[in-house]
C-alpha cells in the first residue's frame, strides 16, 4: 500500500513541477489539480500498460524515447477529462512527461529506500544447467 502511494505521490510531485514550470499546463484550483493527480495515476495504472504493450516495437527502436510520448498522450487524456485542468499542446505534455520521469526515478528511489531493498535498475541473471 504505501509503494501505490508513493507512486502516486511522485506523480502527483511531477504533474505539480510541470504545472509550474511549464506554461502550457494550468490547474484552475487546488481540487482540479487534485483530481488530474487521482486520474492520471489510474490512467497509468490501467491504459498505460496496455499502450506500452502494443507499441513496444516503437520503444525498442526508438531505446525508450516513445514511452515519453506515450506518458505525454496520457497526460492529454487526464487533462481532457479533468475540468479545470488544461494542457495547451502535445508539447507542452511532453516537456511535462520528461519532468514526471525525472520525478519518477526520485519516486523509484524513494521507494527502495523506504522499504529496505536495492536499487536494482534492470536485473538479468543467466544459469545454465549443462
Amino acid at each position: 500500500m504505501i509503494t501505490l502511494f508513493i507512486i502516486w505521490l511522485a506523480t502527483a510531485i511531477g504533474l505539480g513541477v510541470a504545472t509550474w514550470l511549464v506554461s502550457g499546463i494550468q490547474a484552475k484550483n487546488a481540487l482540479a489539480f487534485i483530481i488530474a493527480a487521482a486520474v492520471l495515476g489510474i490512467i497509468n495504472a490501467s491504459l498505460r500498460p496496455i499502450l506500452w504493450f502494443l507499441t513496444a516495437p516503437l520503444s525498442v527502436f526508438s531505446f525508450g524515447l516513445f514511452a515519453l510520448i506515450i506518458n505525454a498522450l496520457m497526460i492529454m487524456l487526464a487533462a481532457a477529462l479533468v475540468p479545470g485542468f488544461t494542457v495547451k499542446g502535445f508539447g507542452s505534455a511532453f516537456l511535462a512527461a520528461i519532468i514526471m520521469a525525472l520525478i519518477g526515478m526520485l519516486g523509484f528511489i524513494a521507494i527502495a529506500l523506504l522499504t529496505g531493498s536495492e536499487i536494482n535498475w534492470y536485473s538479468y541473471e543467466y544459469n545454465s544447467q549443462s
